[in-house]
Formats: structure tokens, C-alpha cells, sequence
């Protein structure tokens, strides 16, 4: 760990899923990331707080649109500049068996003080019950995934990034599922020095 480019975080997370017709729906998410190891120094200080808020319309059974806005609060924590962030989403599942596939596709605007940046991403994703073909309450289910981003502003060289990302999560009940795992991002890759950034993630999920 002892690297110059090598950073750790701690980031739990609640979402809620809120229906307000057959084919449209609400999501709200608090973010909370906070610095685990940075460089060689073990330390435990918060980073970023994100709010975030989704608008999804349904196309199909297994496709999706949806508009996003999100406001990243970092001033407050280590006085680098806060993030407004516009996003727009396309999602497509499908579900031969028991598994689950999913390609996400998004554009994000991240409008700070002095720069906006225009971030394109792709995720494909897959999900099953680690017990039979459908996911019951009390039962364990596993989410692995691999997202590819492209970053481009003004006066920068573009930069490349890649996440892989495996969580364990449990379904409570009807409404409720509660995930753990972990991330790990290497992130300017086509630099000098990339970047190596590991997550420990923590998740609750309210769906009504």
C-alpha cells in the first residue's frame, strides 16, 4: 500500500425507489465517502457527501431511460471545489435463466467552479441468486460488474478510467436489500502514473 498512487476509501450508501405509475419512477441516493488510506498514511476524514436524484421511465420490460442530477459537497469537507452533475442514462437488461445481464450506458456533465467535464460510460453488469433461479426474502444473491468511462474538458488530454466491482447482497424482505463488497479503479490508465483506488462499499436499498 505504501504508494504514491494508491488511495483507499470507505463509501456507504441509501438508495430509495419510489413508483409513481406503472412506467415511471423516482430514485434518491445519499453518498458518503470517506478516506481510509491515502498514499502511506492510514487516516479516517470524509471526502464527499453526494445527493443524488434519478427520473426513470420505462420502455420495455427490460429497457430504461433516465435523467439524473446530482450535487457532490466537497468544499465543506477538504475545500476543493463542490460538483453539479447532469446525467443521462440508457439501461437494458435481459434474462436467459437465472442470471441476469445489464449494459448501462450514461453521459454526465460534472460542472465545477473552473471546468466542466464531459464523461461517457458503460457498465455491463450481472446478477443471480447464489440459491435457485429467483431471488426469495432471506435469500443471498451475488452483483459482479465492469464499467470503462471516457473524461474529456477543455484543455486536457483526455483520460480513460476502468471500475471492477463484486458485491454480496441480501433481500430482507419485499423492500429492502442490503449489499456489501468491493471496488477497485484504475483510473487515468493511459498516464504516466495511473491511478489504483480500492473501495469498500456498503449499501441499503428501499424499494416501495
Amino acid at each position: 500500500m505504501a504508494q504514491d498512487n494508491f488511495t483507499a476509501y470507505w463509501q456507504p450508501q441509501i438508495a430509495i425507489n419510489y413508483p409513481v405509475s406503472p412506467l415511471y419512477s423516482h430514485n434518491f441516493s445519499l453518498v458518503n465517502r470517506n478516506y481510509v488510506v491515502e498514499t502511506d498514511n492510514w487516516k479516517f476524514n470524509t471526502r464527499q457527501l453526494d445527493i443524488a436524484h434519478f427520473s426513470k421511465l420505462s420502455l420495455q420490460d427490460n429497457q430504461s431511460i433516465a435523467l439524473g442530477i446530482q450535487y457532490r459537497f466537497r468544499n465543506i469537507f477538504e475545500g476543493s471545489s463542490d460538483e453539479l452533475r447532469l446525467i443521462q442514462q440508457y439501461n437494458f437488461t435481459s434474462r436467459p435463466l437465472a442470471v441476469r445481464y445489464g449494459h448501462r450506458f450514461r453521459s454526465e456533465q460534472r460542472i465545477t467552479r473552473k471546468v466542466t467535464f464531459h464523461r461517457f460510460r458503460y457498465r455491463f453488469s450481472i446478477d443471480f441468486p447464489l440459491k435457485g433461479e429467483k431471488l426469495d426474502i432471506g435469500e443471498t444473491f451475488l452483483v459482479v460488474g465492469n464499467e470503462n468511462l471516457l473524461s474529456i474538458s477543455k484543455g486536457n488530454s483526455p483520460q480513460y478510467d476502468t471500475r471492477l466491482q463484486g458485491q454480496l447482497g441480501w433481500k430482507l424482505d419485499k423492500s429492502l436489500k442490503l449489499l456489501v463488497g468491493m471496488e477497485y479503479r484504475l483510473e487515468d490508465y493511459t498516464a504516466t502514473l495511473p491511478q489504483n483506488v480500492f473501495f469498500l462499499l456498503t449499501s441499503c436499498q428501499l424499494s416501495y
